[in-house]
């Protein structure tokens, strides 16, 4: 049986799906990518070996160097791609279920950040915990798309684009 990998944008206007075994993720710690993603590193799963499409909308593309292209989304700013002479990396928080492609190599050493082996000893929280000290998160309703793919989006009720009920 295939495997079939689904994922988007933050807003839902960029969906895409991959069919296939993805077995290449990776996390990026070069600087260009740390920018990029706007964070200590790029987590990213190759679909050059798998079938890949989008299913909905066009992401729009940055040149980030003399061969390199991000894609991101243009509504909601969502990083979605890493594109390269040998192929297209997809963000792996971008898939509906980023659990299903762990990394299993990391490129970029150079630029890794000294305290990103230790982040998983700092004290944690879950969110409901934050409550008391941050009352506004009681109220929360989300105007994220959906961790699948729906058949229109936003839900014709609301505008997740403005975040208006």
């Amino acid at each position: 049986m295939t495997q079939i990998y689904t994922g988007g944008c933050q807003c839902g206007a960029i969906r895409f799906r991959a069919e296939g075994e993805i077995s290449r993720a990776s996390i990026c710690h070069c600087r260009m990518c740390q920018k990029a993603f706007g964070g200590y590193y790029a987590p990213l799963v190759s679909v050059r070996e798998v079938d890949f499409q989008w299913t909905r909308g066009e992401r729009k593309i940055f040149r980030s160097s003399n061969v390199v292209s991000r894609g991101f989304c243009g509504d909601c700013g969502t990083p979605l791609t890493y594109e390269a002479p040998d192929g297209i990396a997809i963000a792996a928080g971008a898939f509906d279920d980023p659990s299903s492609v762990a990394p299993t190599l990391q490129f970029g050493a150079e630029g890794k950040i000294g305290f990103v082996d230790h982040l998983h000893e700092l004290p944690s929280r879950r969110t409901e915990e934050d409550l008391q000290d941050e009352p506004f998160l009681a109220d929360l309703v989300s105007y994220q798309h959906p961790d699948h793919d729906t058949p229109e989006w936003p839900p014709n009720d609301r505008s997740a684009k403005d975040g208006q009920p």
